[in-house]
């Protein structure tokens, strides 16, 4: 099975995407003959379609709307053809974009941008981040009477021979638009696989694979009569989903400046750990930024709640893999699989950055379970993490400002609306006891 977008002549439809805060596809669909003004940033949308909340509605408070009269940035593509899109039909295909002004500055408000921005420091010290993600997601049968995951089967390749037509499809379209899937597995979780993507010398091609790849799944999933999501604990009582990211950095001659021969690492690569602990509190927002989040962090179920690192140790929040010295690296175990890659990867690698360049050295590495360790703790709540996050000095040494500002505006209307609704099991525990 193989696929490749259609020719420019035979395209009867172009869906143009702008990855919003939260990580959503927010964009609209252009006949098929405008792929060249497409592709060549003649597209024009409000600054706003990347600064809205989860639902899509305006930010309270967002100066873009009324302030500014919610004006247009301009669209200009993240590359240079359009993609295939199967799912969509043989004919159809995708321009994933980004924002930028008249003048050709870039849009504040746009998550890439701010990877952009991070990424402009790494080079301005003749260093490269080698970047690479892990993406956890759910398989429901849209079927009742599909039983398939009926049981847990971590590593079953049982599991995995149920998904085979979905995976063959997945793959092939992952290769047809060069995005590096490598292995699939089953995953604890009943229905919940996990797939890697290959590591990239660009951290901004590293997170579009994460945006395309969940785009991928989330068109194939249903075609095979699936429901597919990344929320991060879709069920109460089992595995939550994760994005794990693993990076190393390259100096001017390609070496891998965390390695210096030992299982220890170099101090470059402690410093980095210090600042990614240090930023940790301040940044949880980004790692768990919905009120879904924060049901993964718990005690002793694979996701972190320790504000710690360790070698081998997968109960920390930050590891150090074993494996050849000159693959050393660190792999950061927060954020969950509904968290916005960009975000994700501008605070991970913007905080490792802080790090090195104070010379901050972490505390001693956690041996054995960090869930019992006396470590500092990751906000437990979502409130917490917003008002960490506003309050935070490092957060903004990272991330622009104007960013912040509407971040913490959006996830405070969030709340807002989240306490507005009283549950089915409030109504089942308190109407008839109380």
């Amino acid at each position: 099975m193989a696929y490749s977008a259609p020719a420019p002549d035979e395209l009867t439809s172009i869906q143009i995407m702008l990855t919003d805060l939260n990580g959503v596809a927010r964009g609209k669909r252009i006949p098929g003959g405008q792929a060249e003004k497409a592709l060549g940033g003649g597209i024009r949308m409000p600054f706003s379609a990347s600064a809205v909340d989860i639902w899509g509605r305006d930010v309270e408070g967002n100066a873009l709307i009324f302030e500014k009269g919610d004006g247009d940035g301009i669209c200009r593509p993240i590359r240079d053809e359009v993609m295939a899109t199967p799912w969509l039909g043989s004919q159809a295909g995708l321009v994933p974009v980004w924002m930028f002004d008249e003048t050709g500055a870039p849009s504040p408000f746009d998550p890439r941008q701010a990877l952009a921005r991070v990424l402009e420091r790494f080079h301005a010290r003749d260093l490269t981040p080698v970047v690479a993600t892990e993406l956890e997601f759910y398989l429901s049968p849209l079927s009742p009477d599909d039983h398939r995951f009926s049981v847990e089967g971590v590593l079953s390749l049982q599991q995995l021979n149920t998904v085979t037509p979905l995976l063959d499809d997945i793959y092939a379209a992952c290769a047809a638009n060069g995005i590096p899937a490598d292995a699939a597995i089953s995953e604890c979780g009943r229905g919940q696989f996990e797939v890697n993507l290959l590591h990239r010398n660009d951290a901004l091609l590293a997170a579009d694979d994460a945006i395309l790849f969940k785009t991928i799944v989330k068109g194939f999933a249903q075609k095979h009569g699936f429901a597919a999501n990344f929320m991060a604990k879709p069920h109460g009582d089992a595995a939550g989903s994760g994005l794990h990211v693993h990076f190393s950095l390259l100096d001017a001659s390609g070496q891998n400046v965390f390695d210096n021969g030992t299982d220890e690492g170099s101090g470059v690569l402690k410093h980095a750990v210090a600042g990614l602990l240090e930023a940790m509190p301040q940044t949880a927002l980004i790692f768990a930024p919905h009120f879904n989040s924060y049901r993964r962090l718990s005690p002793d179920s694979h996701a972190p709640t320790a504000i710690s690192w360790g070698y081998e140790n997968r109960t920390a929040a930050v590891r150090i893999p074993g494996g050849p010295h000159a693959a050393r690296r660190i792999e950061h175990r927060v954020a969950g699989a509904d968290a916005n890659p960009y975000l994700v990867l501008a605070a991970v690698l913007g905080a490792a950055l802080v790090g090195i360049e104070n010379g901050d050295a972490p505390p001693p590495p956690i041996n054995g379970n960090s869930y019992a360790s006396d470590a500092p703790q990751l906000p437990t709540d979502w409130a917490a993490a917003v008002t960490a996050f506003a309050a935070g000095e490092l957060t903004r040494q990272i991330l622009p400002d104007a960013l912040c500002d509407l971040l913490v505006l959006a996830k405070r209307q969030e709340i807002a609306r989240f306490l507005q609704d009283v549950t089915p099991f409030e109504h089942l525990t308190y109407a008839e006891h109380i």
